[in-house]
């Protein structure tokens, strides 16, 4: 770790003499650390010239590698310092706009008994934003219907697949109704969810049937779409789990198969802190059976 820190002081000030005044320690011994990182990696890492030190093409490449490691190992630290002395654990979670977070209640508030000082940090957003959330290290863990784009490093496990039912009003003529075929959709306006990992899906099955033409209302925010069919002026295709106040009513589509499999993400070979971890194997051994299709 002396070697990465001093690694990183030249790096920054492209100066040896600045870099040991800035580590607290003498020039020679920092010169003697950063020609053993050398050695280890196999390479010169820096060219050593009168007022113009700079980087060498391995240098370049190893820098932002460097960096992670040295801020993993200061988050490490200082994680198990904040869990020794019962201080704050922070748990960053990122959700899919569409995943009501009522299914991870009974988990969190678990997790908020074994870990006295947790501070959750929720993060809400489209599949594609979501997957950049995981990458970037903005989130711990992700929880979401199949994610946009694909990374190696991604890590899933899937917690269950829901279907899709119809939400409509319940002064719609057919909220007395438990049942829709999709062909029933004529002359009615859907209210479309461009968040939804589904979205594609919808379209496509509203094409086959040909009712790419009926009139649409556009709403990012699952409040939004909650709003517009309170107010009864449109129908909207929404996750079996999703939270619906009582004047909604929910209706099975009998020829459709819409369904999305939910589960939660994490990055493959990226230490998880001791919150995250539990998290990840307490929603893994839930019984998720109420919310299967």
């Amino acid at each position: 770790m002396h070697q990465i820190r001093y690694f990183l002081a030249v790096s920054r000030t492209l100066n040896f003499t600045r870099a040991a005044e800035e580590c607290n320690v003498s020039q020679p011994s920092l010169t003697r650390a950063i020609q053993t990182l050398e050695a280890e990696l196999g390479g010169e890492l820096f060219k050593r010239e009168r007022g113009l030190t700079h980087l060498t093409d391995l240098g370049v490449k190893m820098a932002p590698l460097v960096q992670q490691c040295f801020d993993s190992a200061v988050a490490a630290k200082s994680l198990a310092n904040s869990i020794k002395s019962g201080a704050v654990t922070p748990l960053k979670l990122a959700l899919s706009s569409s995943i009501n977070i009522t299914i991870l209640l009974p988990q969190l508030t678990e997790l908020s008994r074994s870990f006295a000082g947790m501070e959750l940090k929720f993060f809400r957003g489209a599949p594609a934003e979501i997957a950049d959330s995981l990458r970037k290290g903005g989130a711990d863990l992700g929880v979401a219907g199949p994610l946009q784009g694909d990374w190696e490093r991604f890590d899933h496990w899937t917690l269950f697949t829901e279907s899709f039912v119809l939400a409509v009003n319940e002064n719609h003529r057919y909220a007395n109704r438990e049942r829709i075929t999709i062909e029933e959709l004529k002359g009615e306006t859907i209210i479309r969810r461009p968040n939804c990992e589904c979205l594609e899906d919808v379209e496509a099955l509203l094409r086959e049937r040909g009712l790419e033409k009926l009139q649409r209302h556009e709403a990012s925010s699952e409040v939004d779409v909650v709003g517009l069919l309170s107010a009864n002026v449109g129908v909207a295709f929404v996750p079996s789990s999703a939270d619906l106040p009582g004047k909604l009513r929910r209706l099975s589509v009998e020829d459709a198969a819409l369904a999305r499999p939910v589960s939660v993400y994490g990055v493959a070979g990226r230490p998880r802190s001791p919150i995250a971890t539990t998290l990840l194997k307490m929603l893994r051994a839930t019984d998720w059976s109420a919310y299967r299709a």
